[in-house]
């Protein structure tokens, strides 16, 4: 098969017509070797410490281990260091051990799983709650459970690839990201021909930081007689007075029917969760079978119950985050980088070049700094870019450091030029 390597992406191997799953794999180890030898390979990358605001690393040709400022943890308040935390994990093993042993209906559900679904419910004001082993499974189980062939989905085309999985057994609508006028067609031409529609957006988009319209979105939605559901995940304990995200920014915490999240960036640890009326709970603990049939969380997850108080203990984290937001977004703009319309802790600097993207990652590295260059499918061919998540936790000097890099780099690939 032709297939020019420069302009591919991990999409052109998923399905190669005549080729078998080995023989696909051994193309696929070309491109990635190809990759490798150029220094274009900065995935699957193995750090040496935990996450925060530096990573230690070992980078065959990059002079051997060394630290690197860390843009790739979406451990937005720095809660996976945070010694109460840490804390509570251990304190959790000490009394329960390292595993559940079993699926929550035969015995894997625990007082410790108990407080959290209390807890996550009642930190968004609610009366019940749901989790699972992954943020991921949250959105993939939930939908696939509530959603059949006679129900429609109603997606904003940028939603989470979690969501997209989840609606597999159901219509799906697409409607243009954030774009109102098409979101009202879509409840309009679906409203007399299925029996449930639920409109699933996210709150902030984890590759480009932007917002929803929630106001307007909810608006709509109600007009037309469906159901919301919001994956805030990249909004908890950045975005909202109290940290409860871009539905308590809009207040709306009481009117959004279901809201999912993840325990995997805010609070620290990993595993999923989902808001709801407590009958539509009940029904989920009882009919999503990745929940029902999947070993439940382990006691270090207690860690999470500190980290939900941490949000109201310590609001000073998040003030923190959003200087160093304000700081670093201003101090790529004044490179005359496009950062887009990001509103949140996730900055992209767009290439729309795969190549040149790649470039980019690997001189980032060179000048010490750890960053993911996004491309195709994650965004389309023509919005590659570096993308990266701020904590609370860098300092000035790490983000200097990020700026500079940059700077070097923009003048020699004059990327500053790609924009006018």
């Amino acid at each position: 098969m032709n297939l020019n390597f420069d302009k591919a992406s991990f999409k052109d191997f998923e399905n190669i017509e005549g080729m078998g799953v080995y023989e696909r794999s051994a193309f696929f180890a070309e491109y990635l070797d190809y990759l490798r030898k150029r220094g274009h390979l900065n995935y699957r990358m193995e750090s040496m410490s935990g996450c925060g605001p530096e990573v230690e690393m070992n980078i065959a040709g990059l002079g051997g281990k060394k630290k690197y400022v860390s843009l790739v943890s979406n451990d937005y308040l720095g809660f996976t260091q945070h010694e109460l935390v840490k804390k509570a994990a251990i304190e959790g093993i000490m009394r329960f051990g390292t595993g559940a042993g079993a699926s929550p209906a035969i015995g894997g559900h625990f007082s410790f799983h108990e407080m959290l679904e209390k807890k996550i419910a009642g930190f968004f004001g609610r009366d019940a709650a749901i989790t699972y082993t992954t943020g991921y499974t949250a959105n993939s189980a939930s939908l696939l459970c509530l959603l059949k062939k006679e129900d429609m989905a109603i997606l904003d085309m940028s939603v989470h690839a979690s969501v997209f999985e989840g609606c597999m057994n159901t219509n799906i609508k697409l409607f243009l990201h954030n774009n109102m006028d098409a979101l009202e067609r879509a409840l309009k031409e679906s409203k007399a021909t299925h029996r449930t529609r639920i409109v699933v957006v996210d709150g902030v988009y984890s590759q480009d930081g932007d917002l929803a319209p929630l106001d307007m979105i909810i608006e709509l939605t109600r007009h037309y007689g469906a159901y919301l559901m919001v994956d805030d995940a990249h909004g908890i304990g950045v975005l909202g007075r109290t940290g409860r995200g871009l539905i308590e920014e809009h207040n709306l915490l009481d009117k959004v029917d279901i809201i999912s999240g993840t325990f995997s960036k805010t609070f620290g640890h990993v595993g999923g969760y989902v808001v709801a009326s407590a009958e539509l709970i009940q029904f989920l603990k009882y009919q999503s079978r990745q929940h029902l049939f999947s070993v439940t969380a382990s006691p270090a997850s207690m860690s999470i119950l500190k980290a939900i108080d941490l949000i109201d203990e310590e609001p000073e984290w998040q003030d923190l985050l959003w200087e160093n937001i304000i700081y670093f977004q201003k101090g790529l703009k004044d490179l005359g980088l496009d950062i887009g319309t990001t509103a949140s802790g996730i900055v992209p600097v767009k290439i729309r070049d795969i190549p040149m993207t790649l470039e980019v990652g690997r001189l980032l590295l060179k000048a010490g700094v750890y960053a993911n260059p996004i491309m195709y499918p994650a965004v389309s061919k023509k919005d590659s870019r570096i993308r990266m998540s701020l904590m609370a936790t860098h300092t000035r000097p790490h983000l200097d450091k990020v700026l500079n890099a940059f700077s070097d780099i923009s003048a020699k690939l004059r990327l500053g030029s790609r924009y006018q």
